[in-house]
């Protein structure tokens, strides 16, 4: 465990987010000295019989197992087990599966692989589990039944639409309701009739009775348990009512010692509930002493995404993406399968910072994250991506017919010089490919590449003159012809006698491999694509992906899988986790180009 970052005075706060500073002053007030942790989660007796918490705080991610995981789930996880680790604490794993019509264990097991694949872990001494708040279903039930007792709660049987009218709203207070006023006695019969599958799905949910007058909408009587007919994946058909989300997560909290439960603003309304409800149970004796605290920061809005679970299945349903972890998507898979990497990822949940204010965050900030990961550790390789093929017609002059030079060029030309620097090998012949835009019959001006009477240098290899190019009928280029000058090969002496006005990437004919190479953009075209109300389909971006042919360089072409590569010239590209296979079927996903380009 990561030692204690105890403060030993009290804590200068100037440079920290507001998140560390409450850390740091409930670590230089004791706010949490107190706990005892019993080695697993539990309440107020359980933790009673163990040892002073090892953990000087604990948070918790604590998502639905209902969808794959996105951006700004890789955020939270950053902040949750990033605060952990810095201030000697543990962060839990936590599954929030208290609905059971919308989760599965294939997404259990996605969530599992994100966290470790972002490099946090939730293992602490004696314990590696990951929670589930359907493990705590029996004590929910008897803090219910303990709400009642004490006058808390009550079982209403009106129908959903009398209990929206009696709600209120903003401007008029709530009306009681009608069974508001049972008797202890009637209630928990009442409850022990819906747990026992007695009452039909939506014919009575048990609420907590605090205010029908509080001007916090969520303060009146909200519902706590509801009847619902549905097999859980973790509980099965044990249970035929189950708690609501507000009402679970505080116990879930208070269960496993959460020291400060981070969430985002949405529930910030939601916090004097969760307040209201600690306080009773503590009450009550079922949990332990100081309770959790909830504290919220603003969610993550990136340009040109939706995050929107709902509206990204729509995506896959509807065929707009291919799956889950289309390059295009936000999810973490996805994300993944572009070449995005985990330290680019944690680079950009500490670089946008925590806050209280939404706001937006540029799509280019994300990427600019994983250029400047992939700067230091990319193997460096040439690849054509639209080629046309040249011939250098005094080769068999100046070489033997069918000689093939071999030629290498460093793999990582930043390499620390204490290291040994890795190489990649390849050969020049008498046809390589080459860039089609490297040719132009009359260049532009300041255009410095391949046209009549030019001298460039092929990347690696030898300076060469371009004489002329060949068209066909249509006016397409189907070759262009140049001669090689001898005596220039790089790295040789003297390879600089001849001035070359640029040098270009090139593929060798005789060992170059074609690839698949997929072209991907930002999947929409408008950097909002479902705020105010907008049709997030209309603003799809209708040439978010292009496949195209390519060739690339022996090197690039026995890439293990998920190895991520720059394209000299073009950008950072990834070999693609599910369709390469190395020497075989090279397929590369472009991730993220060599600067931000978007809209220039």
């Amino acid at each position: 465990m990561t030692k204690p970052a105890t403060p030993a005075t009290e804590p200068d706060h100037k440079t920290s987010n507001f998140l560390r500073q409450i850390i740091e002053n409930d670590l230089y007030k004791g706010t949490y000295a107190s706990r005892r942790w019993a080695g697993s989660p539990g309440d107020a007796a359980h933790h009673a019989s163990g040892q002073p918490d090892p953990a000087k705080i604990r948070t918790r991610f604590p998502p639905e197992p209902n969808g794959y995981l996105h951006v700004g789930h890789a955020k939270s996880i950053c902040i949750n087990f990033g605060l952990a680790q810095e201030y000697g604490g543990v962060c839990h794993l936590r599954f929030d599966d208290t609905n059971p019509e919308k989760e599965d264990t294939e997404y259990v097991n996605s969530i599992i692989d994100a966290v470790k694949w972002l490099g946090f872990s939730w293992s602490q001494p004696g314990n590696d589990k990951a929670y589930q708040a359907s493990d705590y279903f029996d004590f929910m039930y008897r803090a219910a039944e303990a709400l009642i007792e004490a006058g808390y709660a009550y079982v209403d049987e009106q129908t959903a639409e009398e209990m929206r009218t009696n709600r209120g709203d903003f401007g008029k207070p709530g009306v009681n309701s009608p069974f508001r006023t049972r008797t202890v006695e009637e209630n928990l019969a009442r409850l022990r009739e819906m747990r026992d599958g007695k009452l039909d799905d939506g014919a009575a949910v048990l609420r907590a009775k605090i205010d029908m007058a509080s001007p916090n909408i969520n303060l009146r009587d909200p519902a706590i348990y509801r009847i619902r007919r549905a097999t859980h994946h973790n509980t099965g058909d044990t249970w035929c009512i189950y708690p609501m989300y507000t009402f679970a997560h505080p116990i879930e909290d208070a269960l496993e010692q959460i020291t400060h439960s981070i969430c985002t603003l949405e529930f910030e309304d939601q916090r004097p509930f969760y307040d209201w409800l600690m306080e009773r149970l503590c009450e009550c004796k079922l949990l332990a002493a100081p309770s959790p605290k909830q504290y919220e920061f603003a969610r993550l809005n990136l340009t040109y995404v939706i995050t929107s679970k709902r509206k990204l299945a729509q995506l896959v349903a509807e065929g707009k993406v291919n799956g889950w972890d289309d390059p295009r998507m936000p999810t973490i898979v996805g994300l993944r399968r572009r070449g995005y990497t985990p330290e680019s990822l944690r680079l950009f949940a500490d670089r946008i910072g925590v806050t209280k204010s939404d706001s937006w965050i540029d799509y280019s900030t994300l990427e600019g994250c994983l250029r400047e990961d992939l700067e230091e550790k990319a193997h460096r390789g040439m690849a054509v991506l639209n080629p046309v093929k040249l011939v250098l017609t005094n080769w068999d002059e100046v070489f033997s017919p069918g000689h093939l030079e071999a030629c290498s060029q460093p793999a990582l030309p930043h390499s620390d010089e204490s290291t040994l620097v890795p190489e990649r090998h390849f050969t020049l012949g008498k046809e390589v490919w080459i860039e089609r835009d490297d040719y132009e019959d009359v260049p532009p001006k300041g255009y410095k590449r391949l046209f009549p009477g030019n001298k460039v240098r092929l990347k690696g290899g030898y300076v060469i003159e371009c004489t002329s190019a060949h068209r066909d009928a249509s006016g397409t280029i189907t070759e262009v012809l140049a001669t090689l000058i001898p005596d220039t090969k790089s790295g040789t002496p003297g390879s600089n006698s001849v001035k070359a006005s640029a040098a270009i990437t090139w593929v060798g004919v005789a060992d170059g491999v074609q690839a698949e190479v997929r072209m991907y953009d930002r999947l929409f075209l408008d950097p909002q694509p479902d705020a105010g109300g907008k049709d997030f389909l209309e603003n799809l971006n209708p040439n978010s992906l292009k496949v195209i042919t390519a060739f690339v360089e022996p090197s690039l072409a026995n890439a293990a899988v998920d190895q991520k590569f720059q394209f000299e010239r073009h950008g950072y590209f990834v070999a693609d986790r599910l369709d390469h296979v190395a020497g075989l079927n090279p397929v590369f996903n472009f991730a993220v180009g060599l600067k931000d380009s978007w809209g220039k």
